[in-house]
């Protein structure tokens, strides 16, 4: 690889670091619906991880040609790299809706069956922080050492130019600071190009490669995000799912509520992400509620935290009044399949999901609803 290929790869990669910190600033809510599992990032995340397998394995095979040994350090990236894939998208469970093996639903916390959320978090993070360390750092400095050169070469151990090397400290930095919630998944990216642009090509690679590479990358990554989200809509599985949640959320508003003497824990002509109102009025009942209590159940803790619908979109609480407030109604609602608002001021409409705390229609309505 080129200097100028290695410069831009250095470039593509540390750039995820400006990109995440400007949507932090600009916009958050883009920034936590793009961490979120099946979009954008964690797809793109697969493929670059599948994109550096392939490339290993075809190293693997032209090694195995010129030598007549076993490759064993290029299989072992490639089988370490499409494990990594496979475990970033729980191996097509939530694609395909099947359902994990027992172990999975009592020891991992996410019901899904994937390995690294069976071992404790700390463990996983230091397994994570020495895979970039080792891979990254220190066997290309290593490889720079003369002394060092015969004994990488008498096992097979093939390192990357150190020109990569701030790439994978970058992404080192990141992951140990950790300046933003769910820093990991644009970790997990960086870490995916890092294997991707580091994998041995048939000939040195040119910056239009590297770039080209890339940008397949993140648009197999959003085209496969956005097949997946039409296949969940069309899933009547989730407007149930949705349906249970929202419920438990209207619920919750309930619980804190006087419904007999009208007054709530909302506010005339209030209408937010319910994770907006959380943050703005610190209602931290939500957090401890009915809603909280469904991660026993397989709510993934991320959409709890931020409370997101099955489509990983925000929750929205609503609440209308009239100008003479004799007429108010009140009501917590997902987007639900289509991911648009179709209800009016005052009524659940079309596909959105939603529990009515306060009904337009009665007084009680559903506020009686048993547990």
């Amino acid at each position: 690889m080129n200097s100028a290929a290695l410069s831009t790869s250095n470039l593509l990669i540390l750039g995820w670091i400006a990109f995440a910190a400007a949507l932090q600033l600009l916009s958050p809510d883009f920034y936590y619906m793009s961490v979120q599992e099946d979009e954008y990032l964690e797809w793109s995340t697969f493929w670059a991880f599948i994109g550096a397998a392939a490339l290993q394995l075809g190293a693997a095979r032209r090694r195995r040609a010129d030598t007549g040994g076993v490759p064993w350090f290029h299989i072992g990236i490639a089988l370490f790299c499409g494990f990594v894939a496979m475990e970033e998208i729980s191996w097509g469970q939530r694609l395909l809706g099947y359902r994990p093996p027992e172990y999975f639903l009592r020891e991992n916390f996410q019901q899904e069956p994937n390995l690294h959320n069976v071992f404790d978090t700390s463990l996983r993070k230091l397994t994570l922080q020495l895979v970039i360390a080792v891979y990254g750092i220190v066997l290309p400095a290593a490889a720079r050492v003369a002394a060092l050169r015969p004994l990488l070469n008498r096992f097979g151990i093939v390192a990357h130019s150190p020109a990569l090397i701030p790439a994978f400290a970058g992404t080192l930095a990141l992951y140990i600071i950790y300046p933003w919630s769910f820093c990991g998944e644009v970790v997990e990216l960086m870490l995916g190009f890092g294997f991707l642009f580091s994998a041995p090509s048939a000939r040195p690679a040119a910056v239009a490669t590297i770039v080209g590479m890339f940008v397949a990358v993140v648009v197999l990554g959003a085209a496969t995000s956005m097949t997946a989200r039409l296949h969940k809509s069309s899933d009547e599985a989730y407007a149930a799912l949705a349906q249970a949640e929202v419920d438990a959320l209207g619920k919750d508003f309930l619980a804190e509520s006087q419904p007999d003497r009208s007054k709530y824990v909302t506010r005339c002509n209030l209408h937010k992400r319910v994770y907006t109102y959380v943050e703005k009025y610190r209602q931290s009942f939500l957090a401890q509620g009915r809603f909280s209590e469904l991660t026993g159940q397989g709510l993934a803790e991320e959409r709890a935290q931020y409370f997101l619908d099955p489509w990983n979109a925000p929750y929205w609480i609503r609440d209308n009044c009239d100008d003479h407030r004799r007429f108010r109604s009140i009501f917590v609602y997902s987007f639900g399949p289509n991911h648009r608002r179709d209800s009016s001021e005052n009524e659940l409409r079309a596909d959105d999901v939603g529990f009515y705390i306060k009904s337009p229609r009665t007084r009680r309505a559903l506020e009686e609803r048993d547990d």
